[in-house]
């Protein structure tokens, strides 16, 4: 009889990192995105017992590998490895130069994954050459083929994502074939925007490895959180709100969240005794608390542990979050605002 076979889980990762001339001025800051990623990853692959293994390319007219297929605890800093140039912005063709070169990635032992994570702060100009051709149609048009029919065609083991500077960009990847929950905007021109997009990232990680745990090999909602976590994961971790402590209202339309708890009963509105159930992305500040709520039984669960169970280890700052799609809980972050404004179809627990 032959001994049991141990089919570990491997992740491969491919960071894809904008060198053209306009990231000159945010090279302090994309090294600082990139560094907390890696360290996301480090930490939750670790703590899982994950084979991590990272790629990182940079591009701008041209597209260049850095590092290919290496245990991502020996990834130095990408102090030392990235240099932005003077180019364009190859994007498209980095993108499918990426996922090209992880295709040749050998996959017959163990349970492999793979994740391509784009940094960019502009949108496509150079693919296909050393000369800018600025959406020239002719020029463009077969880029924009081939990369839609590529990320059509990926498998469910595979996961594409990026970081874009605005709303159009958003849009533009998501013509290119990046699922709209898999793009990030990132302002790489404030401190405040910088702290979003780390916490951003780190929660990426922890959430894409913890949801290899309970067989996720590949998402489209990978900058979303609460869909990795199970009630047991909950119960284990914080503690529960004693349920004379709190009140669950439903809100039925869009209202201003003050004159809505006035409005019913032996609630007042009093600031910071308010939360808000996660839903469209929001930036969720280092000093607002989270509670998480069983569907089924409305118990309601809390603690210091919270924000490090939903948004992943080591993040100090402001997060940029929107809900995952969870069948058994649900997520209520603080709110201090008295004017803020809660959307229909959701919930607001009330501490009394």
């Amino acid at each position: 009889m032959s001994a049991n076979k141990i089919q570990h889980k491997v992740n491969h990762v491919a960071l894809v990192v904008d060198c053209s001339g306009s990231m000159r001025q945010h090279q302090s800051q994309l090294v600082r995105v990139v560094d907390e990623f890696v360290s996301g990853l480090k930490a939750e692959s670790d703590s899982l017992g994950h084979e991590t293994r990272i790629s990182l390319y940079s591009f701008d007219h041209k597209v260049e590998n850095l590092v290919w297929d290496m245990d991502v605890k020996h990834l130095p800093s990408m102090r030392g490895l990235y240099k932005v140039n003077n180019g364009a912005t190859a994007l498209i063709e980095a993108s499918l130069k990426s996922l090209e070169d992880l295709g040749h990635i050998w996959e017959e032992y163990g349970e492999h994954s793979f994740l391509q994570i784009v940094v960019t702060d502009g949108e496509e100009n150079a693919s296909g050459g050393d000369r800018r051709h600025d959406g020239d149609m002719a020029v463009l048009g077969p880029w924009l083929d081939r990369i839609a029919a590529k990320m059509g065609a990926l498998p469910h083991h595979w996961t594409s994502a990026i970081l874009v500077p605005n709303s159009l960009a958003k849009r533009t990847a998501q013509n290119y074939g990046f699922p709209a929950g898999n793009i990030a905007i990132w302002d790489a021109d404030s401190q405040e925007g910088v702290e979003e997009a780390i916490g951003t990232v780190r929660a990426a990680a922890t959430g894409f490895l913890r949801g290899r745990e309970k067989g996720v090999r590949g998402t489209k909602n990978l900058f979303a959180v609460g869909q990795d976590l199970s009630v047991d994961d909950v119960r284990a971790n914080l503690e529960p709100v004693p349920a004379d402590k709190y009140r669950l209202l439903k809100v039925d339309a869009e209202v201003d969240i003050r004159s809505f708890v006035d409005s019913h009963p032996g609630v007042t509105y009093e600031r910071g005794a308010c939360y808000y159930q996660l839903g469209a992305r929001v930036q969720v500040q280092p000093d607002k608390e989270v509670i998480v709520v069983e569907k089924d039984t409305d118990r309601a669960y809390t603690g210091d542990a919270a924000r490090s169970l939903l948004f992943g280890t080591g993040i100090r700052g402001t997060v940029s979050v929107k809900a995952g799609r969870n069948p058994e809980l649900e997520v209520y972050v603080q709110s201090r605002s008295v004017n803020r404004k809660l959307k229909p179809k959701t919930r607001l627990l009330v501490m009394v």
